[in-house]
């Protein structure tokens, strides 16, 4: 884990090491509904950074995630867009742009089982971190709103005040979120037998794995399978627990497509 993420995390003092461990929140699917990053790609749409083909495909991604779950070849290229969107672009709009995207598009879709569960880890005096691929900015704001303690984030590589479309370290996506938590453990002096862990993606196995305490929320087929051979708890806050079968679920993929085509061309007429 580079030393730039952590810096970025947050600016709280490290706690005794004795306190009552922490809890750790993945974002999509798990802290809200649908990824952050397609929002993120909404609202600089909004602000004319790119074409309407290019928010078309951000959408398609933003619809299969919904319907089957996290892909890494959706995830790598939706991270790469994002990069190159991104060059030239101050730090300070992207600050201001995550605090526009969550009161616009975030906070109606966080799940309220999930903010629950955060809330109550921080009632027991437990620091709670939201670990995601998210740019820091973005998951940034969402801890502060959701009254968290810091975020695990993405990191951009700024020059002079602006995103050069590079990262600074890894991106914070699978295998990386453990790394990412050993580090921060060692940093906080914290216990990880003693910590908390939330996904909903087979990816972050090793997230879960590296906690003393994996919970899967609205989890991906391959996740649900895991969790049931590991006896992990699971909590499903989708409602009807998404479809319960192929055709439902295609059915319910046709309706989102047509609905993503309708404010897309909405957008585009304006």
């Amino acid at each position: 884990m580079p030393e730039s993420a952590l810096e970025n995390a947050a600016e709280n003092p490290a706690p005794s090491a004795q306190q009552a461990g922490a809890a750790f929140f993945d974002v999509d699917n798990t802290m809200m509904r649908g990824a952050s990053l397609f929002h993120v790609a909404r609202k600089m749409y909004q602000r004319r950074a790119f074409r309407m083909r290019d928010v078309a495909g951000f959408a398609w991604k933003q619809i299969m995630f919904s319907v089957r779950g996290e892909n890494m070849n959706d995830v790598h290229s939706i991270r790469e867009s994002a990069l190159a969107f991104a060059t030239g672009i101050a730090a300070k709009d992207i600050e201001i742009l995550g605090e526009e995207v969550y009161d616009e598009m975030i906070v109606s879709r966080i799940w309220p089982g999930t903010r629950a569960l955060a809330g109550q880890h921080v009632k027991a005096g437990r620091k709670v971190w939201l670990v995601t691929g998210t740019p820091i900015e973005v998951a940034r704001v969402i801890a502060q709103r959701l009254g968290l303690t810091g975020a695990l984030g993405t990191v951009g590589e700024i020059t002079d005040g602006l995103y050069t479309g590079k990262l600074v370290g890894d991106f914070l996506h699978g295998p990386a979120k453990a790394v990412a938590v050993t580090a921060l453990a060692d940093v906080e002096g914290l216990n990880l037998e003693d910590c908390w862990a939330y996904s909903d993606s087979f990816n972050d196995i090793p997230l879960l794995s590296v906690v003393g305490h994996p919970v899967a929320i609205n989890p991906d087929t391959r996740l649900r399978r895991h969790a049931r051979d590991n006896n992990w708890p699971v909590y499903d806050f989708r409602s009807g627990r998404r479809a319960a079968t192929l055709g439902l679920r295609t059915a319910t993929g046709a309706g989102i497509v047509y609905g993503a085509w309708k404010s897309l061309d909405k957008y585009r007429r304006r």
